[in-house]
């Protein structure tokens, strides 16, 4: 049903898209565009190599990269060099000699290198690394994510394609069909032994087919717009090549192979999904923060070693300094101890976060099973409704060649058929969807 619903909207939505306009604006508008034929594997490697969605989840990637790699740079020595010239009115030296002031140093340049290494920082340095890897190892694992919901998309404008190009093979089979009983409808009137309102009631039914197949054309036309823009492809470039899902002969229904083997335990599935990985990874960041946090609290310790020149009174000093710096945060105390608490419940609320959504995982994976198994059922269904709908539009048509049935009767046996192929089609390509949301829900 939910099927049917979304493609009556895209259906109703193309209609919109293909309003009429002027001649001359559809001249001026129309752009011949190569078109290429791409079975279901192909659509999924384009997608997934040129998407602009996984191209950003890329560049993501990169970003989470160079921030680690800054995060490395902490452990490196920090180097400074600094140097000034300095000119006074009076000199840096005052010295009274028998009454007589004496001013040296008025001008003089001074400068310096030093070096300082970080030998304990609290673990904040360590764990800002740790913290700056998990960065990018979630950034990978949301990329995968990412990947699994374009894939998705694809397969379904794909099978929706599909849907919709079977229903035009239903039309047209279904056209052939009245085209023959206006043939013989019409013989019957000018025979006398049918009125004219059952020739009036077949042709209405086949100017409801051509209405109808013209917002099928246009609903594929959308949908082939959709497949190419999450292809990463321009628009009106992609069309789908794909197996009938009917035998050799060309009219015996396919049934598609059972799910049994593929299920897998929902409880021993969640771990391998990539939405449970990445709880792990929340879980891993808060509580790498929290001890950032409680670094801070910390004394910091570094070595160093600087070398310093200075010109002053036509002299000039060179000196060698060597360095041990010792900080201890003291007033920060009463700040950051706020800071820690809330980090630590932080911690716990990832903790909390995981349970949660892994019951709702382990809820969607039940789900995806039992969506799958209900719409491989609904294939055979569909299968033997097609099988039935054809006997009694076959006997219908019999009916009516006897006069023991009206042309309405033998009208609704048609419409009856086409709609067992069309949910047959539905069903068929619904089981393939559902097939692939069950792969991706149990990490596969």
């Amino acid at each position: 049903m939910m099927q049917t619903k979304y493609i009556g909207l895209l259906v109703f939505g193309a209609s919109l898209l293909h309003a009429p306009v002027s001649a001359q604006t559809q001249a001026d508008s129309v752009v011949t565009v190569p078109v290429k034929l791409y079975t279901l594997e192909e659509c999924l490697n384009e997608a997934t190599r040129n998407n602009i969605k996984l191209r950003n989840a890329d560049n993501e990637i990169a970003i989470s990269a160079e921030q680690r790699k800054e995060a490395l740079t902490k452990f490196f020595p920090t180097v400074e060099a600094v140097g000034c010239g300095f000119v006074t009115d009076k000199g840096l030296l005052q010295v009274n000699i028998l009454g007589l002031g004496l001013s040296f140093a008025k001008d003089g340049v001074a400068a310096g290198i030093s070096a300082m290494q970080p030998i304990f920082a609290g673990g904040q340095i360590i764990n800002g690394n740790k913290l700056a890897a998990v960065g990018e190892e979630a950034a990978k694992l949301q990329r995968c994510l990412n990947e699994n919901e374009v894939r998705l998309a694809t397969e379904q404008y794909y099978w929706q394609i599909v849907l919709l190009k079977e229903k035009l093979v239903t039309l047209d089979t279904v056209d052939r069909q009245l085209g023959n009983l206006v043939k013989d409808v019409q013989a019957a009137v000018d025979a006398g032994v049918r009125n004219r309102n059952d020739l009036l009631q077949v042709k209405l039914r086949r100017n409801e087919l051509q209405a109808s197949r013209i917002q099928v054309e246009n609903a594929i036309s959308m949908l082939q717009d959709l497949l190419a823009q999450v292809m990463g492809h321009q628009l009106g470039s992609v069309d789908i090549s794909y197996n009938r899902p009917v035998g050799d002969d060309g009219k015996t229904l396919i049934v598609p192979s059972g799910p049994q083997g593929l299920f897998c335990s929902p409880e021993s599935a969640v771990g391998q999904t990539y939405e449970y990985q990445l709880l792990d990874k929340q879980i891993e960041a808060s509580k790498l923060t929290y001890k950032m946090a409680v670094g801070k609290n910390l004394p910091t310790v570094a070595i160093g070693a600087g070398y310093v020149y200075g010109s002053m009174m036509d002299q000039t000093h060179t000196n060698l300094v060597g360095m041990v710096t010792v900080t201890v945060p003291i007033s920060a105390w009463w700040s950051s101890t706020h800071d820690i608490k809330r980090k630590k419940i932080q911690v716990q609320n990832a903790v909390n976060d995981k349970q949660d959504k892994t019951e709702m995982l382990t809820i969607r994976i039940r789900k995806a099973w039992n969506d799958m198994t209900d719409a491989y059922k609904q294939v055979g269904i569909a299968t033997e409704s097609v099988a039935a709908s054809e006997e009694n539009m076959r006997l219908n048509t019999d009916y009516y060649k006897f006069g023991t049935s009206t042309i309405g009767d033998l009208l609704d046996a048609q419409t009856l058929y086409q709609q067992s192929l069309d949910k047959y089609v539905e069903a068929f390509a619904n089981y393939e969807l559902k097939k692939r949301e069950y792969l991706m829900a149990t990490g596969r």
